[in-house]
């Protein structure tokens, strides 16, 4: 039983050093660019098959990675929900959208590479497509997603789906910027992880809450003579 147990604490260890390891290479380097052999030696694994045997494939090692990262993400957004429930403010709601992973990438000190490695896999249609359905199933996002909704009932239904699309790509993209420039010491724009915050709080808010211009109407082939 005791040798089990060590066997079993050592795989942890190892799967945490793979996944540590990707992170960095991915967000420096892209996914495509990073093989399995790269990461296992970055990983300080003599078994270059070391992906393949703890993740099935680099595909595999992904998921468990975005896994990882949600877990304390969504932690955080159910806090926030338990502090702003019953509020109709819109900006609450954004807030529990944007605050968990501004909190989440804060506790992960400088350097860290997980919202340049979130950013990247976000550019992967399948990969995002995957992590997209699976954070949907996550009860703390789908509610604030619902409750959101709910406080927006003058948006058109492809129109509130469009602009949310917007609001994560303005979060990706703006929290992986953010973590490049801190690593790198170029100079952040925002002093801070909260007020970054506050930024894509006022922007994505701004974002739902603006007038949608009347489209003009564009036949179709059908309806054309």
């Amino acid at each position: 039983m005791v040798g089990a147990s060590v066997r079993t604490e050592r795989a942890v260890e190892t799967r945490e050093a793979i996944m540590s390891a990707a992170e960095r290479l991915f967000a420096q380097h892209g996914l495509a660019a990073v093989s399995s052999r790269q990461i296992s030696e970055a990983a300080g694994q003599g078994n270059n098959a070391a992906v393949g045997y703890h993740f099935g494939s680099k595909a595999g090692l992904i998921e468990a990675m975005t896994s990882r990262g949600a877990g304390p993400v969504e932690q955080i957004r159910e806090r926030l929900l338990a502090e702003i429930d019953g509020s109709d403010d819109i900006r609450d709601w954004v807030g529990c959208l944007v605050r968990p992973v501004t909190e989440y990438l804060d506790s992960l000190g400088t350097p860290s590479w997980h919202a340049r490695f979130a950013a990247q896999v976000m550019t992967d249609p399948v990969l995002r497509a995957a992590v997209s359905e699976a954070a949907i199933d996550r009860p703390p996002l789908r509610r604030t997603l619902h409750e959101l909704g709910r406080r927006l009932p003058g948006l058109p239904r492809l129109v509130r789906h469009e602009r949310g699309e917007m609001a994560r790509l303005l979060i990706v993209h703006t929290c992986a910027e953010r973590e490049r420039a801190l690593a790198e010491g170029t100079g952040a724009l925002q002093p801070s992880w909260r007020h970054t915050a506050m930024s894509l709080t006022d922007a994505i808010t701004g974002l739902l809450l603006a007038p949608v211009t009347p489209r003009p109407h564009t036949p179709t082939k059908e309806s054309q003579p």
